[in-house]
């Protein structure tokens, strides 16, 4: 669901940091002695996370009684983290790095001087950190039961609405890809250099996807998916960036991820203009984003209801 991934980081802005960055003020919050403030379905929610969450809140401009709106943050952060473990969700370190450094990007700085002013603020990287890790599972919940509800819009309706509104039938990059991943169970991660350096060496002899099967023959645990037709607004998020950014024919740097190390080969590109690209673009534009807001608040007031949340 397109849409709902455009809630993923919605902080809004260029954020709160260029404007506030040169305007921060120390923090001295104390980080001892934390004290339980709510427990959520035995989960505690301490002082010290609700101060971090409202530091957060006021780098954003937010208005109101920022402790209370931060206690409630934390609150709904506690029952998304299980509803996406619950529904066997996992976002890797990886994931979460490299959105915390395309945030950074954004706001024209390098994550080092974005963990400076955050931990200037009193919010921390560890607490931003955790916080996308959130975003990242819950956006994969929305479109899991945005899909298990029938939310989709047919091809016809997304060149209707477009054409509606005055646009043309767009034309988007259709890519042909291939996935290389280096299997590396959770026990053995302690080797990941190795299969890193082997990874490397695959993807350095990578001249197109006809001779990948062959060149892997003699690797262990290595599986080479085709993933098919793929237009560019609907590129896995953490992937888009390096995909767009590497010639036809080569292959994406070698990144971690919570199967082991990956890269994917660009088989080829093409341009195409029909109603799969009007209603992929359609919905990349943000045309269902109310949609979306309306369902996450929903599915966040269902967890609530089904709570049992203690204030202390």
């Amino acid at each position: 669901m397109a849409s709902v991934k455009k809630t993923l980081l919605s902080l809004n802005a260029a954020l709160f940091i260029m404007a506030a960055a040169m305007s921060v003020s120390p923090v001295g919050y104390v980080h001892a002695a934390s004290e339980i403030k709510f427990v959520v379905n035995g989960v505690p929610v301490t002082n010290y996370d609700i101060q971090r969450r409202a530091a957060f809140l006021k780098l954003q401009r937010k208005k109101g009684n920022l402790t209370q709106l931060a206690g409630d943050d934390m609150v709904d952060q506690t029952l998304k983290r299980a509803e996406t473990a619950r529904l066997g969700i996992k976002v890797p370190d990886d994931a979460v790095n490299a959105a915390y450094a395309r945030f950074a990007k954004s706001n024209k700085m390098t994550p080092a001087q974005l963990t400076g002013i955050l931990d200037k603020a009193g919010v921390t990287a560890p607490h931003f950190k955790e916080y996308i890790r959130t975003q990242l599972g819950w956006n994969q919940a929305l479109s899991s039961r945005y899909k298990a509800q029938g939310g989709t819009m047919s091809e016809q309706d997304a060149v209707r609405r477009m054409l509606e509104k005055g646009g043309n039938k767009p034309s988007a990059t259709e890519y042909m890809l291939q996935q290389v991943i280096f299997v590396v169970p959770a026990s053995e991660r302690g080797s990941i250099g190795k299969r890193k350096k082997e990874a490397e060496a695959l993807r350095q002899r990578f001249t197109g996807c006809d001779s990948t099967r062959e060149f892997a023959k003699g690797l262990l645990d290595v599986t080479v998916r085709d993933l098919g037709r793929v237009l560019a607004p609907e590129l896995p998020t953490d992937w888009a960036e390096q995909i767009r950014a590497t010639k036809i024919g080569g292959a994406t740097p070698v990144r971690e991820t919570d199967r082991g190390v990956e890269f994917i080969g660009i088989c080829r590109t093409r341009e195409v203009s029909d109603d799969r690209v009007a209603k992929s673009v359609f919905q990349a534009e943000g045309n269902e984003e109310d949609q979306a807001g309306e369902l996450d608040k929903k599915y966040t007031a269902e967890l609530r209801e089904r709570a049992k949340i203690v204030q202390r």
